[in-house]
């Protein structure tokens, strides 16, 4: 079979790097489309994986982004009628849904944010849905889009990636506190929230910790090379997710899907995320497995620092994360043409 992968996001190239590798080695082709946006593209080459460059980032307004789709929907189209594709897949790529379906390609369609405006097409045009189970179906059904085409999986999104590698995960005492921290998605449609909230704690804290800073894009790493920020590493080039996990003795998130990862493998985690909660951010704090606390300041990092403790990797999820994965996989390989 020809599958074709559209990835947009950076946190979609950890979530599909495994189901790809294993469809390769089981004799399908594949064929992945991304966008030069939120190191997206920086982390496909860093785990060797090739692709087409079909669009970009549009910018946070609007109707930027609405034209900016239009276009790539268009451009997507052209590209995979030419490479006879059978099945396609996404994870909140709203135009791959919706050029699988001008195309006439059965899409698979996978989402998480509840609050993103983009699904609302993107839901009536996949063939089917993938939600996970704490999202009720009557959430994004209406008469264009129904239940029988909904389908919820076990656990987290995050889980789905993480079983097989991060099941026996243990954090580490380190010889000295590492704090990792990501910044806002500022430049996303469904964010309303404040930007650079957690400067002044940075840079109080900085000459007791090392802090390093994972920017989403140029204009991040910008705006921590002013002098005041000096003796805070700031990341030039994305770092695998081993790489920080086995490094973090504690990560702080202003949003998105890294803050879940650490979370969900047992990193003491703490959101700060500026917006209106996820249904998936409210399932994690209700576990126990984060925090969330937007007004975060220097002495309450201080504090949590104090009472670091190891922990070990939620095993539920990641067990739930296994059959996730091997239901979305399943379902892949088995849409037909019609």
């Amino acid at each position: 079979m020809n599958i074709w992968f559209d990835l947009t996001n950076s946190p979609h190239v950890q979530f599909f790097r495994q189901m790809i590798g294993e469809l390769r080695d089981e004799g399908h082709h594949i064929i992945i489309t991304s966008r030069n946006a939120a190191n997206t593209t920086e982390l496909l080459d860093l785990y060797g994986l090739e692709y087409t460059i079909v669009g970009k980032s549009y910018g946070k307004k609007l109707r930027n982004k609405i034209f900016g789709n239009i276009l790539r929907v268009r451009d997507l189209v052209k590209f995979v009628k030419k490479r006879d594709v059978d099945v396609a897949i996404s994870q909140s790529s709203f135009t791959s849904a919706i050029a699988g379906r001008l195309a006439g390609i059965p899409t698979i369609y996978t989402n998480d944010n509840e609050h993103a405006m983009g699904n609302k097409i993107s839901f009536i045009c996949a063939h089917k849905i993938f939600i996970p189970e704490f999202i009720p179906v009557s959430k994004i059904t209406n008469w264009l889009v129904t239940p029988k085409k909904v389908s919820q999986y076990p656990g987290v999104k995050e889980g789905i990636y993480l079983w097989k590698k991060y099941s026996d995960f243990a954090t580490k005492q380190h010889a000295s506190i590492k704090i990792y921290y990501r910044p806002e998605p500022y430049f996303a449609q469904y964010y309303k929230g404040k930007t650079n909230v957690l400067d002044d704690a940075l840079v109080e804290l900085k000459n007791d910790f090392e802090i390093i800073i994972l920017p989403r894009d140029d204009n991040q790493r910008k705006h921590f090379a002013d002098p005041k920020f000096n003796g805070i590493k700031v990341c030039q080039k994305p770092l695998t997710f081993d790489e920080i996990a086995a490094d973090c003795s504690l990560f702080i998130g202003a949003g998105g899907t890294m803050t879940r990862e650490m979370a969900v493998i047992g990193v003491p985690t703490i959101s700060i995320y500026q917006d209106e909660l996820l249904d998936v951010d409210k399932f994690l704090i209700a576990q126990g497995l984060m925090t969330h606390n937007p007004e975060l300041n220097a002495s309450q990092i201080r504090e949590v620092i104090n009472n670091i403790k190891v922990k070990t990797a939620d095993v539920s999820l990641l067990t739930k994360g296994k059959e996730a994965y091997n239901l979305i996989k399943t379902s892949l390989v088995n849409l037909k043409k019609n």
